[in-house]
């Protein structure tokens, strides 16, 4: 093999694919608002998700059996990472921008006050705090995860990913809960539009790191993983922890300052 620096991706479709999926489903999605029906989303969320299973398990052959992800490879796919993290981090960064605008100067047409006239806050000592309990931990379980597996304890590591994969399912729940039960809607003024954007894109990063981390559960069960070479658990734990980091902000900012 050829110790060059990049890897040669074989021919392969899901790149079109991904885009004619990705392109029916932004046709389905305005369709749904305007009330002419459903079946372009759902087309265009099969074809997304089926992209999404055929692409990673050739990544995961690339990788895993073909021995394409080199040492040369394997640092581009960190420093890609890191990008990745660094751009979601100006993405979220744009939200606290908004909040921060609006609270610390508060307008007459919000009453000249923070939260607005008419808005009840949720309580950041309930389900806030017990969902920031268990991102914490969830954090701790996945470190501890990393740690069996460079010490080669299979039943640790999988233990420990089973338990952050729970965890981050109970806390999409009580999220999910949380939104139902608000006295306010993402339509009531400013602070319902800054509420929901901010907490709601986390929370969609919550289920794309728990789908990460349970995808590593089933290549720790299938022996995909070794001390040495398992970036792809390395890369969700990242996401988790920026995922963690993120939500002790918006804890910290939305929930408890900003109530």
């Amino acid at each position: 093999m050829l110790r060059h620096p990049f890897h040669l991706v074989e021919l392969s479709p899901w790149p079109l694919t991904g885009s004619i999926g990705a392109f029916t489903l932004v046709i389905g999605l305005t369709s749904w608002f305007h009330n002419y029906g459903t079946l372009p989303l759902i087309l265009g969320l099969v074809l997304i998700i089926a992209t999404m299973l055929q692409w990673w398990r050739d990544v995961i052959r690339e990788g895993t059996y073909m021995g394409f992800h080199t040492s040369y490879v394997t640092k581009g796919l960190r420093w890609g990472m890191i990008l990745f993290i660094a751009s979601e981090v100006l993405f979220f960064f744009a939200f606290f921008w908004a909040f921060f605008h609006k609270s610390l100067a508060p307008t007459p047409e919000l009453g000249c006050m923070w939260p607005p006239t008419g808005i009840e806050p949720l309580n950041p000592f309930s389900i806030p705090l017990l969902n920031t309990a268990v991102l914490l931990a969830s954090g701790v379980t996945v470190t501890w995860a990393h740690h069996s597996l460079i010490e080669q304890d299979k039943h640790n590591t999988t233990a420990a990913l089973l338990l952050t994969v729970i965890l981050g399912a109970y806390f999409t729940f009580l999220q999910a809960g949380e939104y139902i039960e608000a006295p306010f809607t993402i339509a009531d003024s400013v602070y319902g539009s800054t509420f929901f954007v901010a907490t709601g894109f986390h929370g969609l990063h919550v289920l794309i790191g728990s789908s990460f981390l349970f995808v590593c559960l089933l290549r720790t069960t299938a022996n995909h993983f070794s001390s040495g070479h398992h970036f792809g658990f390395e890369a969700a734990a990242w996401y988790w922890h920026f995922v963690d980091v993120v939500w002790i902000f918006l804890y910290l900012c939305i929930y408890w300052w900003g109530s």
